[in-house]
């Protein structure tokens, strides 16, 4: 069974809350944080403001972004132990996985997939509309582009360094005819660069921090190819705090619970899966949350069938796990969500009968877009009774701790598919939330 998604009505919903993010991102006037403008704020402290803005590189997708964003969440924490300091989020757009086409999916921001004021609650944060407002210019200051060392590492030295290095690669900034650095910049094609210069970094995100506080004295500073930094204390209290606060937008977890109720008959009440809109007071024991009578599936299919042929199954084996699993917990449905191509799908169409997908309007299609259709399948799999996904993919990684904050058991969790000819079939790790 493949259902529409929720129809007009729960479109007008959704419009609806999008319409009014932007006026709920505002916080409560004279607090010091993301959403006031620089004139709300003293003259003092909007004088010494700086802006930490970052991309990533060209072909990383929307999940393996979101990680990113806790690297860079964790080096603003390090920089506001000393100055004031706000993170601006880079827009969305351009990306690999989002193939829908004519629509229109450039300088997306962040509101439309995630709720500004709970970001606010963990670190402060603009969206790079309102840093052209309050920084007087489509001009960033400077722009750091981060690489590894050209002569690597030798294995047993691992050491955490940083220095100023010429550029590895052939820089993807030019000048324009006022030597002001074009790039890509999210899309905005006014936006221009400053001074351009390439960092090799080799070591967890805040190593950064001396460079930015000491190094440089530029009000708005760039890391570009931020992927390069890694986790401070990935796992940790710190880390867990940042993906918590990643809150998806109120307009997607609404057109998803209704899926779920409409077609999966899963409810919050039922599941015990009440979610509480300040994620600062959730805290949920695992084991809590009881989930929907349904089987959660991630099979991820294109690029992965052939960068990971070991450890991701033909459709036939997918299918064959999935029976084994719905016939085990006595499942009568599987929603599945997938990056399969037409002809794939159809196929699983006749070989599970009982599958349930989210198969959005055009018009849906257009006011969620990808990421947002993305999330809806995410938010669905997350409250699953029971969760497979495939193997190191950062699809299922999001949806591992999505569930791993609303309290379910970790057996129901951390599972994944196994390739026909993988011969140790190694599930995925559990790392535990910490509050």
């Amino acid at each position: 069974m493949a259902a529409r998604g929720p129809g007009r009505l729960l479109l007008l919903l959704g419009l609806a809350a999008a319409l009014c993010l932007p006026r709920a991102a505002q916080p409560p006037p004279g607090a010091f944080q993301a959403g006031l403008g620089a004139a709300s704020l003293p003259a003092a402290a909007a004088a010494r403001r700086r802006y930490l803005l970052y991309d990533v590189n060209p072909p990383e997708g929307f999940n393996l972004r979101r990680d990113v964003y806790i690297r860079v969440a964790s080096l603003l924490k390090t920089l506001l132990k000393s100055e004031a300091w706000i993170l601006v989020l880079p827009p969305w757009g351009r990306l690999y996985h989002w193939q829908s086409p004519d629509i229109h999916q450039v300088r997306i921001p962040w509101s439309e997939f995630f709720d500004l004021p709970s970001l606010n609650k963990n670190i402060p944060v603009i969206e790079y509309e309102q840093f052209l407002a309050e920084s007087g210019g489509p001009f960033i200051e400077q722009v750091y582009v981060l690489q590894s060392y050209a002569e690597g590492w030798k294995e047993g030295t691992w050491e955490e360094k940083i220095d100023e290095r010429p550029c590895i690669d052939q820089l993807m900034y030019s000048k324009d005819k006022h030597e002001y650095y074009r790039g890509w910049f999210w899309g905005y094609e006014e936006t221009r660069g400053l001074n351009v210069s390439c960092l090799s970094v080799q070591g967890s995100a805040s190593i950064i921090a001396p460079v930015l506080l000491k190094n440089t004295s530029a009000r708005s500073v760039m890391l570009d190819r931020a992927e390069n930094l890694l986790h401070d204390h990935y796992g940790g209290r710190d880390y867990w705090n940042t993906r918590r606060s990643m809150v998806f937008a109120e307009h997607l977890r609404v057109v998803g619970d209704e899926f779920r109720r409409k077609y999966l008959h899963s409810t919050d009440e039922a599941d015990r899966t009440d979610y509480n809109e300040d994620w600062t007071l959730m805290k949920v024991k695992l084991g809590t949350a009881v989930g929907g009578p349904y089987l959660g599936v991630h099979l991820r299919r294109k690029d992965f069938i052939w960068g990971h042929r070991e450890d991701v199954p033909s459709l036939h084996g997918a299918v064959k796990k999935i029976r084994s699993l719905m016939e085990r917990h006595k499942f009568k449905r599987v929603f599945i969500a997938t990056d399969a191509i037409v002809e794939e799908t159809e196929e699983l169409k006749k070989l599970l009968p009982e599958m349930v997908r989210f198969e959005p309007t055009w018009e849906e299609l257009e006011l969620y877009k990808d990421g947002g259709i993305a999330i809806i399948d995410q938010w669905i799999c997350a409250h699953a009774r029971y969760f497979t996904g495939t193997s190191v993919s950062t699809f299922s990684f999001r949806i591992h701790e999505e569930r791993e904050i609303l309290g379910f058991d970790p057996k129901t969790t951390y599972n994944r598919f196994c390739g026909e000819k993988e011969r140790n079939c190694e599930q995925p790790t559990h790392w535990k939330i910490v509050y």
